[in-house]
C-alpha cells in the first residue's frame, strides 16, 4: 500500500540568509501541550527523529509547495510538497501543461494555476512552454483591453497576478514577446492594477506624456531607435512598476536584468559603429555656434553614453574609449569645462571621471602633449584645478570629486614604465612645472602672514568654505609627500611651503589645524635630514608649540596628534630634531607630566650629549652593538677543546693566549688545530676518566673558584677567589669575561675593557641581552666541566 503521508523538505535560514537543508521527512499536525496549540510536526523518514515542531500561527499564510515565512521562535520554514512519488512521476512523463481557455470566466483559474506552478521548477518549465507555444500572452492582453473597457476590476486584478507570475517564470522567450513594440505598453497597463492598491497607478500616462525622448543628434537607424525606447521602458518596469522582490523572489528576475544589460551593450555597439553620428556629436559639442541648451543636451547624452559603456566587457570597453579618444573627446571636454554653465561643467566632470578611472595614462599623455602648444592657463589639468578651487557648492561636493581625480592622475602606482620612457618622471616633472603653482595658489594666498593675537582681525580668510578647500589641498599635498620624493621635496623647500602650511595651525577650524599637522607629521615620518634641517633652520616647531600650549589641558584630537608626533621623534631617535626641540622648547614642555613623551625626549637628548662628551665610549658601544651575535654551541665546544689540546710549548712566554678564531691566525694554522682536535676526539672515555683521577684541581669543581688568565708577561695560570667584584659583567674572572676559560670563546666578540688610571673597567652590557647572556653563562659552565682535562692537569701541576 502506498504511503499517503505528505513528504516535505525542511530548511533553516542561517545568519548569511542562505538555506540549510535539515532533511526530508513526513509532516503531520497535532496539539502540542508544550506549545499550547496545534503544531506542525516533521519526523525524518530515515529514523523518525523530530526535525520540526512549530506552532501554527493563524496570521501566517501557509501554502503547499512553497517556502513561506519563518516561525519566530525556531527560525525554520517548511516546504510542503504537493505531490506523491506517483504524481511526480506522472508529471514528468506527461507531455505538457494544459492551460484553460483564455476567457474572462477562467481568469481566476489561470491565476491559481500560475501561482501553484511557480514553486516547482518542473511545473514552471511546462507553464512557460505552454505560454510560448499557444501565443497565450497576446490573448491575455486582448482580454486586458476588454476588462478595462468594461471596468472589470476583478478581472484586472487577476490579470495583474498572472502577468506578475509570468515575469517570475524568468524566461527570455516570454520577455521577447512581452517587450515587443505592440505588447509592452499593455503589459505595463496590466501591472497598474495592483489588488493591494485602492486606485490604479498611471504608468502609461507617465511614459507617453511626461517622459520625452530627445534626439540630440538624429538617429537614422530605426532598429537602434526602437532598442533605445525598449530599454528605457523595460528599465522603468524593473525600477518602478514591479514590486520589490522578496527574499524568495530576488533570484527570479535575473533574466530581466540580463535583458536590460545586453540591450545596453547593443546600443553602445551600434552607436560606436556609426561614425557619422559620433563625428556630428563632437563637432556640435565644440562649435561656438551651438546654443547652451543644445550643448547641455549633447553633454548629457555623452554622459549617458559613457555610463552605458560600463556594461561592456573589458576588451569592448577598451575599444569604446579608444574610439572616443580618436574622435577627440579630451579636447571637447576642455572646451566644455571652460564654459560658464554649471550643469554642463558638472556633466563634463562626470565624463572626465569615466576617462580617468578607465585609463589615466591616456589623459596624462594628452595633457603633456598639450603643454607643448598651449599656455598653462588653458591646460586641461589646470582647468580641473580651477574648478575645484571655484566650486560654488558650500559643501564642496564637486571639489571633492575633482580632488580624487587629480589624486589618481598624480599617483605613481598607476604610471607605466617602458624601456623608452618613464611616465612617472615625465609627468611629475610636467605637473610640478606647469600645475603645482595653480594648486597651491589658494594656500599661499591665505597664509601670507601669521595669524595675529586674539581679538585682532585675521589677515586670511578663515570661513568654512575656504577652510574646506585648504583641507582638500593639504590632503593632496600630503599624498604627494608620501609618494613623490624628489619633486615635492624641492618644491616644499624652495617655496617654503611648510612654513605657510603651519600658519593654519592657528585656524579656528580644528580640522584645518589637524590637516596642517598631518602634513608636517608625514614629512617628519620620512626621517629625511634635508627636511629636518629645513625644519630646524626655520624654527618651524614654533607654530606647533603655540598650538599645543594654546590648547591647554584639553584632551582632544589636536593634543593627541601633537604628542604622537613628538613620541615618534623619541621612539625613532631622530637625533637632530630631538636636540632642536629640547634646546629651544624644553622650558615650555618640562611641566607636561601627564605623558612621559617629553621627559623621554629630554633623556634621549642627555644621552646624546653624554656620547658627544665621550666619543671613545660611544664608538666602543657601537662596535659592541654591531658585533654581538649568538655563537653556535657546537662551535663553542670545538674551540674550547682545541685550546685545551694545544701544547704549552707552542706558546711563547709573555704572549697572551689567543683563540684559534683570532683573525691573526691564517687558514693553515686553523686547519692544523682542527686536525689535532679530531685526533683527541678519538680518545675513549676510559682514558679521560684516568686523567681525571690524577687531576689535582679539586677546587675547580667549586663554584667559589674560577680560572683566570693573566696577560702580564706569563702564561701561567692562577686561582682567584670568586669575589663580589667579579660578579660584574665583563670583569676579570667572572663568567662571560675574557679571563674565564669556560666562556672565553663566546665573550671575546661580546665584551671589551678600557684601561684607565683607575684600572680595568668593564663595559656595562645592554639590558635587552641579559637573558641571552645568562643562557650563555650556563652553557659555558657545562662546557667547562665536560671539556677534556689534559690541559687542565698541566695548569694545576
Amino acid at each position: 500500500m502506498a504511503d499517503t503521508r505528505r513528504r516535505v523538505k525542511v530548511y533553516t535560514l542561517n545568519e548569511d540568509r542562505q538555506w540549510d537543508d535539515r532533511g526530508t521527512g513526513h509532516v503531520s499536525s497535532s496539539y502540542v501541550e508544550r506549545l499550547k496549540g496545534i503544531s506542525l510536526l516533521v519526523r525524518a523518514e530515515s529514523d523518525g527523529s523530530l526535525l520540526l515542531e512549530s506552532k501554527i500561527n493563524p496570521n501566517t499564510a501557509y501554502q503547499k509547495q512553497q517556502v513561506q515565512g519563518k516561525d519566530p521562535s525556531v527560525d525554520i520554514t517548511q516546504d510542503l510538497v504537493d505531490e506523491s512519488e506517483e504524481e511526480r512521476f506522472d508529471d514528468m512523463s506527461s507531455p505538457g501543461l494544459e492551460l484553460p481557455p483564455c476567457e474572462l470566466s477562467r481568469l481566476e483559474e489561470l491565476a491559481e494555476l500560475v501561482a501553484t506552478s511557480l514553486p516547482s521548477p518542473l511545473r514552471r518549465e511546462k507553464l512557460a512552454l505552454a505560454l510560448e507555444n499557444e501565443g497565450y500572452i497576446k490573448k491575455l492582453l486582448e482580454l486586458f483591453h476588454v476588462c478595462e473597457d468594461l471596468e472589470n476590476m476583478e478581472g484586472l486584478h487577476h490579470l495583474y497576478e498572472i502577468i506578475k507570475g509570468i515575469f517570475l517564470l524568468n524566461r527570455t522567450a516570454l520577455f521577447e514577446v512581452m517587450f515587443s513594440e505592440e505588447c509592452i505598453m499593455d503589459v505595463i497597463g496590466c501591472l497598474e492594477y495592483d489588488p493591494s492598491l485602492s486606485l490604479p497607478r498611471k504608468h502609461r500616462e507617465f511614459l507617453t506624456k511626461t517622459a520625452k525622448f530627445k534626439e540630440v543628434i538624429p538617429i537614422s537607424d530605426p532598429e537602434l531607435k526602437q532598442k533605445i525606447h525598449q530599454t528605457y521602458r523595460v528599465q522603468y518596469i524593473q525600477d518602478m512598476v514591479l514590486p520589490t522582490p522578496s527574499v524568495f523572489e530576488e533570484n527570479m528576475l535575473s533574466t530581466l536584468h540580463s535583458f536590460i544589460f545586453f540591450n545596453k551593450v547593443e546600443i553602445v555597439g551600434m552607436l560606436q559603429e556609426d561614425e557619422k553620428f559620433l563625428t556630428e556629436l563632437f563637432a556640435q559639442l565644440t562649435d561656438d555656434a551651438t546654443d547652451d541648451d543644445k550643448r547641455q543636451e549633447l553633454v548629457n547624452f555623452l554622459k549617458e553614453f559613457c555610463a552605458f559603456s560600463q556594461t561592456l566587457q573589458p576588451q569592448n570597453r577598451d575599444s569604446f574609449f579608444k574610439t572616443l579618444s580618436n574622435m577627440g573627446i579630451l579636447p571637447a571636454l576642455e572646451v566644455i569645462l571652460g564654459m560658464d554653465d554649471i550643469q554642463v561643467r558638472s556633466a563634463a566632470t562626470d565624463i572626465f571621471s569615466y576617462l580617468v578611472e578607465y585609463n589615466p595614462s591616456m589623459v596624462r599623455e594628452f595633457v603633456m602633449q598639450e603643454a607643448q602648444q598651449n599656455d598653462d592657463d588653458i591646460l586641461l589639468i589646470n582647468l580641473i584645478i580651477e574648478h575645484m578651487i571655484c566650486d560654488p557648492d558650500p559643501e564642496l561636493g564637486g571639489a571633492v570629486q575633482l580632488m580624487g581625480l587629480l589624486r589618481t592622475l598624480v599617483d605613481p602606482e598607476n604610471m607605466l614604465a617602458t624601456a623608452n620612457k618613464t611616465e612617472k618622471t615625465e609627468f611629475l616633472s610636467f605637473f610640478y612645472k606647469h600645475c603645482m603653482h595653480v594648486l597651491t595658489a589658494p594656500l599661499l594666498a591665505n597664509t601670507t602672514e601669521e595669524k595675529p593675537s586674539k581679538g585682532e582681525p585675521s589677515p586670511y580668510n578663515d570661513d568654512f568654505q575656504t577652510a574646506q578647500l585648504l583641507a582638500l589641498i593639504l590632503e593632496l599635498l600630503t599624498f604627494c609627500v608620501e609618494h613623490h620624493t624628489y619633486h615635492i621635496k624641492n618644491y616644499i623647500i624652495n617655496k617654503d611651503i611648510l612654513r605657510r602650511v603651519l600658519v593654519l595651525m592657528g585656524s579656528k577650524h580644528a580640522f584645518v589645524a589637524l590637516c596642517a599637522l598631518r602634513f608636517m607629521r608625514k614629512i617628519i615620518g620620512l626621517k629625511d635630514e634635508f627636511y629636518n634641517r629645513y625644519i630646524m633652520k626655520a624654527f618651524l616647531f614654533e607654530a606647533v608649540m603655540k598650538a599645543f600650549l594654546n590648547n591647554g589641558s584639553r584632551y582632544n584630537l589636536l593634543n593627541s596628534a601633537i604628542i604622537e608626533m613628538f613620541e615618534f621623534i623619541r621612539v625613532e631617535d631622530i637625533k637632530s630634531l630631538t636636540a632642536h626641540v629640547i634646546e629651544n622648547y624644553w622650558k615650555a614642555l618640562e611641566d607636561v607630566d601627564y605623558v612621559q613623551t617629553f621627559k623621554g625626549l629630554k633623556l634621549r637628548y642627555e644621552q646624546q650629549r653624554e656620547r658627544q662628551d665621550n666619543p671613545k665610549l660611544d664608538s666602543m658601544r657601537s662596535i659592541l652593538r654591531n658585533n654581538r651575535y649568538r655563537r653556535d654551541a657546537r662551535t663553542l665546544e670545538e674551540e674550547e677543546e682545541m685550546w685545551f689540546n694545544t701544547d704549552e710549548d707552542e706558546m711563547e712566554d709573555g704572549e697572551p693566549v689567543l683563540l684559534p678564531t683570532d683573525k691573526s691566525k691564517n687558514d693553515d694554522e686553523i686547519m692544523d688545530h682542527f686536525g689535532k682536535f679530531m685526533e683527541r676526539k678519538k680518545l675513549k672515555d676510559g682514558d679521560e676518566k684516568e686523567i681525571l683521577t690524577k687531576n689535582t684541581l679539586t677546587g675547580r669543581q667549586s663554584p667559589s673558584f674560577k680560572l683566570s688568565f693573566s696577560s702580564s708577561g706569563s702564561s701561567k695560570s692562577s686561582l682567584t677567589s670568586h669575589s663580589a667584584s667579579s660578579n660584574a659583567p665583563g670583569s676579570p674572572g667572572s663568567p662571560g669575561s675574557p679571563g674565564s676559560p669556560g666562556t672565553i670563546a663566546k665573550s671575546t666578540p661580546h665584551m671589551a675593557a678600557i684601561t684607565t688610571k683607575g684600572g680595568l673597567i668593564g663595559l656595562v652590557d645592554y639590558p635587552d641581552d641579559d637573558e641571552e647572556e645568562e643562557e650563555e653563562e650556563e652553557d659555558g659552565d657545562e662546557k667547562e666541566q665536560s671539556a677534556p682535562l689534559t690541559k687542565k692537569s698541566r695548569l694545576g701541576s
